[in-house]
């Protein structure tokens, strides 16, 4: 079993290397059970216990349940493992959430009772802008301060005006290690219109988008397909980017985009009323 400071030494780990985790903490017991009030332990999103301990099988996979279900909606809950008898008076059933606690039933024979909260802890998530127009710089400055990890694509030169972003590219190459739960932008508004398309088609996100009027494209999508390249990609791009705010300035537009990607990331994570 680590010590607390051990785990906060794991927690520090795991958020430099930007992967999903959870933290479980045992913050009450009743009775006599096996883990005590403090004791954490960290929850990776395969379900895996990597460090730490919060008790035995009585409690591991309720823990370990909520703990996914925490990654997965970005949501932090109460467990309460209770014996069945306790549930029956607070008439509860086990896997049911009222006012906002999850119950689960402890099968050991100590029949305590212990809570632990699970907290997840998420990456920021990726913003990839393409492009060094008006609307990009506003959207790097916004996109960050929203807690997005931003990356900038855009040829060196014209990267000056940006205030800062936390990744730059020189060119329009999608970082080698993006992945699917990025959102891309493209906001090259005519410079560099054709390439940075080209460098999003089949990159897999959550979220693409591009700064532009429908007609415009179309007629890059035109032009692309002319070339001899396949535009089925092109079907999941968003154009116009953007909520309709009905925005002009480029922090508008930009604010809109943000807006949109913001609800997108979100989506899932929505709490309904019970």
């Amino acid at each position: 079993m680590q010590a607390p400071h051990d785990i906060l030494d794991l927690v520090s780990e795991a958020r430099a290397r930007g992967e999903p985790f959870a933290i479980a903490t045992v913050v009450r017991t009743v009775s006599v059970t096996a883990a005590k009030a403090g004791a954490k332990a960290i929850v990776l999103a395969d379900g895996s216990m990597s460090a730490g301990w919060i008790g035995g099988g009585c409690a591991k996979g309720a823990v370990l349940r909520a703990a996914c279900d925490a990654i997965r909606d970005g949501q932090p809950r109460l467990v309460s493992i209770q014996p069945e008898d306790l549930l029956d008076v607070n008439h509860v059933k086990p896997g049911e959430f009222k006012d906002g606690i999850v119950y689960a039933r402890n099968m050991c024979p100590s029949q305590g009772t212990m809570d632990v909260f699970v907290e997840p802890v998420l990456p920021r998530p990726n913003l990839i802008i393409l492009g060094a127009s008006p609307v990009a710089v506003a959207l790097a400055d916004i996109g960050r301060r929203m807690g997005f990890f931003v990356t900038l694509c855009a040829p060196l030169a014209d990267q000056a005006d940006f205030g800062g972003v936390d990744r730059s590219i020189d060119g329009f190459d999608i970082p080698a290690d993006h992945n699917s739960g990025d959102f891309i932008v493209i906001a090259t508004q005519g410079r560099g219109d054709s390439a940075a398309l080209k460098a999003v088609l089949g990159a897999p996100a959550r979220y693409t988008g591009f700064v532009g009027s429908r007609k415009k494209f179309a007629a890059l999508r035109h032009d692309l397909e002319a070339s001899g390249i396949a535009t089925e990609p092109m079907n999941e791009i968003r154009s116009p980017a953007g909520l309709d705010l009905g925005g002009i300035t480029p922090d508008e537009i930009a604010f809109s985009i943000v807006a949109e990607m913001i609800e997108v990331r979100r989506r899932g994570q929505r709490m309904t009323k019970r």
